[in-house]
């Protein structure tokens, strides 16, 4: 867990100072912050992003983040020019320039500019991003009242096709699950994969608790392993809940006594219906409750701490 003391030049009400956002080594105000227009990650989605949270001066599990991004770097075979030290000061140093003590932070690295070819090897070199900014969160009252999920046509994505512990910067396949979910009058929906089974949702990962035990798809499911997935899971092993992963089914959800998601920005919502049928008393579980209870004690003290 990184450690690192630095100054903030405030929280959230600094939201009104001039944004300034990190492109491969400078920063600039945001409206002179532009890419080329040939650049790999415009042109076909050649790049990776993370969405991190930071929580009372302390940049969540950056630690994990990066190591996210130097997997699917490798995944594929994007070389990263920079150390993850340098990484981690970049970021750090977004939120000090902005302010943010508590708020989101996005990174995306592009294979770079190059010609109007899919060959990355005419690409010169990657670029990085970083944005630090306020987040859009749920309303207070949807962790007590919960929400409801509706299961889409399309599927996710194969692994065979595409690792789905790559964070793509190609998410259309999200994006097309959501926009049914949108039309259909709900915020979020559950995706299948191939085989019928559950993957995760448009943009957050499926937790179901039954007779005591955490019970949530395993990754060869389809599913990204979300930071704040792992971070629920390590909540519950504490609580003394023991955690499976394993093929889930809209039968074992519509049969489960809890349900909640989770993510960067849902953190732990609860989730009383799937399809029409009520899930559990249709309010937030008392496990689900322990567990968001937990997990936004953790929050402020797992990662880099902003002084």
């Amino acid at each position: 867990m990184m450690k690192r003391n630095l100054r903030s030049r405030g929280g959230s009400d600094s939201m009104e100072e001039l944004m300034e956002v990190y492109i491969d080594g400078k920063f600039y105000q945001k409206e002179d912050a532009k890419v080329s227009v040939f650049d790999h990650g415009l042109l076909y989605g050649d790049g990776l992003f993370e969405g991190i949270r930071v929580y009372d001066n302390c940049i969540f599990k950056l630690d994990a983040h990066l190591e996210r991004i130097e997997y699917s770097a490798k995944a594929i075979a994007l070389d990263l020019p920079w150390s993850r030290e340098e990484i981690a000061q970049a970021h750090i140093e977004a939120c000090r320039r902005n302010g943010v003590a508590n708020g989101y932070i996005r990174t995306v690295i592009t294979r770079g500019v190059g010609d109007l070819g899919l060959s990355p090897r005419n690409c010169s070199s990657p670029s990085m991003i970083i944005i630090a900014d306020s987040i859009k969160l749920y309303p207070p009252e949807v962790y007590t009242n919960g929400i409801k999920l509706i299961t889409v046509p399309t599927r996710r994505m194969s692994v065979a096709a595409l690792p789905p512990m790559v964070k793509s910067l190609n998410y259309l396949n999200n994006i097309l699950a959501k926009i049914e979910a949108l039309n259909c009058g709900y915020d979020e929906c559950l995706l299948l994969n191939d085989q019928g089974n559950v993957a995760e949702c448009s943009g957050d990962n499926i937790f179901i608790i039954h007779k005591g035990k955490l019970i949530t798809p395993a990754p060869a499911s389809g599913l990204l392993i979300g930071i704040t997935r792992s971070a629920a899971m390590e909540c519950a092993r504490e609580l003394g809940i023991p955690v499976i992963e394993t093929d889930m089914t809209r039968y074992d959800i519509w049969n489960a006594d809890e349900a909640f998601i989770t993510g960067s920005a849902a953190e732990v919502v609860p989730v009383v219906e799937l399809d029409g049928r009520k899930i559990g008393s249709g309010k937030c579980g008392p496990l689900t409750a322990q567990l968001l209870e937990l997990f936004r004690k953790k929050v402020r003290c797992d990662g880099a701490m902003i002084a």
